[in-house]
């Protein structure tokens, strides 16, 4: 029979599901193709399957496309965005973690969408708070109420067409999103524990979820919530350059090189104190970077 391409949304026990759009979900098996090519098969891999039994939706993959980009935490390729989704409240939202969020992904060259969701629990004034902090960022900010609806016709159009890997910490509402883009209670949503106020973890493993957004098929990823995240090895790049509000005021600084947090004659220290440049941004930035001056010594 003929050869269609498809994307892996989800493997198990040596059987790959393979979503081909317009023809649906085949269960194929790999026949040797990943030994061959030493290649190990991810959710959002994209191949060429070959249909053996089309009233069962059976195939067996002949060939991997090239894969554009891989992450390992989750595992998963082939991803076009990042959508980090945080609460406004229930639980508080640690925006030191945020950062560390948008510092994981971009530095996978992903970029990133930040999603403020439980907007109908809060005044309003905590989300222009942090979407000011965050205006800088290069990031696109949303706020959202997935229970209410709000904002989630933008969010929904941010995604049409792509693959996106949703992440973020427990309890805020990934889950729920997800299972409002898709229509149905596809994933498994938990309370958050009133106890200690975190969200017991609900996804298991890797999992593409398929829809069609404005026409467009489009795949999304949830991942398991995290509650800390390390800042991965940044290589030659310097944490600054994953602050981009810093870029302007870079130029004033005395001493190339400079971190911005010592030195005198600082361009972004001076803005700092003029309130061109986020406090709460500039502390998390001081943070992570004695974090990763600390781990160099070992």
């Amino acid at each position: 029979m003929d050869d269609f391409s498809g994307k892996i949304i989800k493997g198990i026990g040596g059987f790959y599901y393979v979503y081909v759009p317009g023809r649906g979900l085949y269960e194929c098996r790999a026949k040797g193709i990943f030994r061959k090519q030493n290649v190990k098969p991810l959710v959002g891999d994209e191949c060429v399957i070959n249909i053996t039994d089309e009233e069962n939706k059976i195939g067996n993959i002949s060939k991997m496309l090239p894969r554009r980009n891989a992450l390992l935490r989750p595992e998963v390729a082939n991803v076009d965005q990042a959508l980090i989704i945080f609460s406004l409240t229930k639980p508080e939202p640690n925006l030191n973690l945020l950062d560390r969020f948008l510092i994981h992904m971009e530095s996978r060259n992903l970029p990133c969408v930040i999603c403020l969701n439980k907007e109908d629990l809060t005044d309003g004034s905590r989300a222009s708070e942090i979407a000011k902090a965050y205006e800088g960022s290069g990031s696109k900010i949303c706020v959202i109420s997935v229970h209410t609806g709000f904002g989630t016709e933008e969010v929904k159009n941010l995604l049409a067409g792509k693959t996106t890997t949703v992440a973020g910490p427990s309890g805020v509402g990934k889950s729920s999103f997800i299972n409002l883009l898709l229509g149905s209670e596809i994933m498994l949503t938990g309370d958050v524990s009133a106890k200690i106020d975190r969200g017991k973890h609900t996804t298991r493993h890797s999992e593409l979820f398929y829809t069609t957004v404005n026409g467009e098929v489009t795949y999304i990823l949830d991942t398991p919530g995290f509650s800390s995240l390390i800042v991965p090895d940044l290589g030659e790049k310097p944490l600054a350059g994953f602050y981009h509000e810093f870029d302007e005021f870079e130029p004033q600084c005395r001493f190339a090189g400079c971190s911005h947090i010592r030195e005198k004659e600082c361009g972004v220290k001076d803005a700092l104190e003029k309130g061109l440049i986020s406090k709460i941004r500039y502390e998390n930035y001081v943070q992570l970077y004695e974090e990763l001056k600390d781990r160099k010594k070992y």
